[in-house]
C-alpha cells in the first residue's frame, strides 16, 4: 500500500512561553493523498494559516510529526526544507507576489533560476506554463499591464513551472471579483484533474471551497471536521 503523500501525526504548534503561550495547533492528525483537492476553512485564529505554513515547510511544528511521501521531516535541516519547497511544492498567494516592472515570462522563470536551469530551457518551460494558464501572447507584459486575474494566472504559472507534486493556494481569489474568481478556480481545478497536482487551498469563502473535493474545518487549533464536498472534479458545484 502506497503511503499518504502528506501526513500530520499529532501536530502541535505553540507560540510564546508560560502564561503567554498560544496553542495555534492542538493535536492535529490528517492525511492527504496524491491527487487530492483539499480546502481548509476556519475563523480567524482557528489554526488554518498555521497548518498551511507547516504544510508548505514555511514553519515547523512544536511537536508531533509531519511526513511527506512517507518520510518524516522531523530532523530536516534548513537546507532540506528549502529543497523540499523548491522541488515538490508550488505556492499561490492572495497578493500574487509578482516582481513589479518585470515581464510575465521573467516572473515565471524565477523558480527555475533558483534551480540553476540553463536560460534557453528555462524560457521554454516558462512560455509553456504561461500558455497552459491561458496567457499566450501576454508573455512580455509587465505586472502593471495585466489585470488582477491575469496576474494571478502568472502566479499560478510560476507555481506549476517546476512540476510540483503539491500546489498550496492561500486565498487565491481573495483580491478578485466574482467572475474572475470562478475563472481562477476553474483553472486550478483543471490543473488538479488533468495534471494530477495535489491542491491544498485556504479560503474563507464557502463557494470557493466547494470547488474542492474535500473540506477541512479548523476551530481553536483543532481539526473540527473532515468531509467530502459535492464537487464533481470539474470546477463546479454539483
Amino acid at each position: 500500500m502506497q503511503p499518504a503523500l502528506i501526513e500530520f501525526r499529532h501536530i502541535y504548534k505553540v507560540y510564546g512561553r508560560g502564561e503567554a503561550a498560544i496553542k495555534a495547533l492542538d493535536d492535529v492528525n490528517l492525511t492527504i493523498a496524491a491527487g487530492d483537492f483539499v480546502a481548509i476553512m476556519g475563523p480567524s485564529g482557528s489554526g488554518k494559516s498555521t497548518a498551511m505554513n507547516i504544510l508548505g515547510c514555511l514553519d515547523v511544528p512544536s511537536g508531533g510529526e509531519y511526513l511527506f511521501q512517507g518520510i518524516s521531516t522531523a530532523n530536516f535541516s534548513r537546507e532540506q526544507y528549502t529543497l523540499l519547497r523548491r522541488h515538490m511544492l508550488g505556492f499561490v498567494f492572495q497578493g500574487f507576489n509578482l516582481l513589479a516592472r518585470t515581464s510575465a515570462v521573467e516572473n515565471v522563470e524565477l523558480p527555475l533560476v533558483y534551480r540553476g536551469m540553463e536560460a534557453r530551457e528555462r524560457r521554454q518551460k516558462a512560455l509553456a506554463a504561461l500558455e497552459q494558464v491561458g496567457l499566450k501572447g501576454r508573455e512580455s507584459h509587465t505586472t502593471q499591464e495585466l489585470s488582477g486575474g491575469q496576474q494571478q494566472r502568472v502566479a499560478i504559472a510560476r507555481a506549476i513551472v517546476t512540476d510540483p507534486a503539491v500546489l498550496l493556494a492561500d486565498e487565491p481569489t481573495g483580491n478578485l471579483d466574482t467572475r474572475t474568481s470562478i475563472e481562477i478556480m476553474d483553472l486550478i481545478t483543471r490543473l488538479n484533474k488533468e495534471r494530477g497536482i495535489t491542491v491544498i487551498m485556504v479560503t474563507h469563502e464557502e463557494d470557493i471551497a466547494a470547488h474542492a473535493r474535500r473540506l477541512l474545518r479548523f476551530v481553536d487549533g483543532k481539526l473540527a471536521s473532515d468531509s467530502d464536498t459535492d464537487a464533481e472534479g470539474d470546477g463546479h458545484v454539483a
